[in-house]
C-alpha cells in the first residue's frame, strides 16, 4: 500500500480510503490512486483485512429455492456484488418452509458469517419478533416488513399496475391473471393482484374473478394448469398477465398446445425478466423489477451494518426501479 501511495503521490491512508470505498475523495485523487493500483497490480489481502476488522468476510443468503429462475439469477447477482466487495456469499436454500427459514436465522452457520440477506416465504408479519436483533440482517421480498431492519424490495403493486395498464393500452380488456393466491393478504401474489385490480379500476374495466388462474407454486407446470383452468371454464381472455415469468412460460405452452397463436390471439406479459424470456418462442414481454439494483443495494446495506454495528442508523426501506421490457408476445401489428 505504501508503494501505491508513493506512485500516486498521496498518503497510505488515502490509498486505504479509496480501496474501501470512502465517499469523500476528490475524483482526481481517486483516479490517480486507481491508476497506481493497476500499474503495481495491487491485490487486497482480504483475509488480513477481515482479521483486522474481526470479521470473516463471509455473508449468508437465505432464499426459498434455486430452481426458480428469478431466485437463481438474484443469487448470481448477489454473488457478483459480494465478490466486488471482497466477500464470499454462502447460499442457504430454505425450501420456503417455516423450519428451513427459522434454521437460516438460528442455525450454526450464523456463527461463521458476518451478516445475512434474508428472503422469507413461509414466515409472515406475525413472526417479525423472531428476527434476531444481534447480528446484521437485510430483508428481501414482501413477507415481513420490520422497522428494525434494512429492507430492499420491488415495487410490486406499481409494477403490476403498469403491466396491466400496458395491456389495456393495447386494447385488451379481458386480461387473465395467472398466479393468484385467493386467500393471501401479504406477499407477492397479493400485491401483484392489487396492482392488477387498480389498473382495471382506473380504466373502468370490471374485475372478473373468472379470469383468475390460481397457482400456489409459481412454476411452469402450475402456470400451465392455471391457464388450463381458466380456459376450461369457457373463458376466452384476450391477454394474460402472469405474476412471474415461469408461470407465463407455462401459460404460453398451454395456449400453444390448444392452438392459440401468440400474440395474434392472445398477448402475454410476465414478471421478473429472467433470461429465458429472451429465448422463449415467442420471446416474452416482462416486467424487469430491478434485480441488479436489489442485489447491489442489499449487499451495500449489509456491509454498512457489518462495519457500523456500534453506530446508530435508522433502517431503510428501499424499493427498486422497474421497467417493462417489450418482446414478441405483446407485439401488436
Amino acid at each position: 500500500m505504501q508503494d501505491v501511495a508513493e506512485r500516486a503521490g498521496v498518503s497510505a491512508k488515502t490509498v486505504s480510503n479509496v480501496i474501501n470505498g470512502y465517499p469523500f475523495i476528490r475524483e482526481e485523487t481517486r483516479l490517480r490512486v486507481e491508476e497506481a493500483l493497476r500499474e503495481l497490480n495491487y491485490k487486497m489481502n482480504v483475509s488480513a483485512r477481515n482479521l483486522r476488522r474481526g470479521a470473516t468476510g463471509v455473508i449468508g443468503l437465505a432464499l426459498p429455492e434455486l430452481s426458480l429462475p428469478y431466485f437463481a439469477e438474484l443469487a448470481d447477482a448477489i454473488m457478483d456484488a459480494g465478490h466486488a466487495s471482497g466477500l464470499t456469499v454462502v447460499i442457504e436454500r430454505t425450501r420456503g418452509d417455516r423450519d428451513g427459514e427459522l434454521d437460516a436465522l438460528r442455525g450454526p452457520r450464523r456463527h461463521t458469517t458476518d451478516g445475512l440477506l434474508y428472503s422469507p416465504l413461509a414466515l409472515g408479519p406475525e413472526d417479525e419478533h423472531l428476527l434476531p436483533g444481534e447480528a446484521p440482517l437485510v430483508l428481501l421480498g414482501e413477507r415481513i416488513f420490520s422497522p428494525r431492519f434494512d429492507h430492499v424490495t420491488m415495487q410490486n403493486v406499481e409494477a403490476a399496475r403498469a403491466a396491466t395498464t400496458y395491456l389495456l393500452s393495447l386494447g385488451r380488456t379481458r386480461i387473465a391473471a395467472i398466479g393468484v393466491h385467493p386467500e393471501e393478504k401479504v406477499g407477492s401474489a397479493a400485491l401483484r393482484l392489487e396492482g392488477y385490480r387498480q389498473a382495471l379500476s382506473a380504466a373502468g374495466v370490471p374485475d372478473d374473478p373468472a379470469l383468475y388462474g390460481e397457482a400456489q407454486l409459481w412454476h411452469r407446470s402450475t402456470g400451465a394448469q392455471a391457464m388450463a383452468a381458466v380456459l376450461d371454464r369457457g373463458i376466452r381472455p384476450d391477454a394474460i398477465f402472469a405474476f412471474n415469468d415461469t408461470l407465463g412460460l407455462g401459460a404460453m405452452h398451454e395456449l400453444q398446445v390448444r392452438g392459440f397463436d401468440i400474440p395474434r390471439d392472445m398477448l402475454v406479459i410476465g414478471f421478473d425478466d429472467v433470461e429465458e424470456t429472451r429465448y422463449s418462442a415467442p420471446t416474452m414481454t416482462s416486467v424487469n423489477p430491478g434485480r441488479e439494483f436489489i442485489a447491489q443495494t442489499a449487499v451495500r446495506l449489509l456491509l454498512d451494518r457489518i462495519g457500523r454495528q456500534s453506530e446508530e442508523r435508522s433502517p431503510e426501506l428501499i424499493k427498486a426501479p422497474f421497467r417493462i421490457v417489450e418482446r414478441v408476445s405483446t407485439a401488436v401489428s
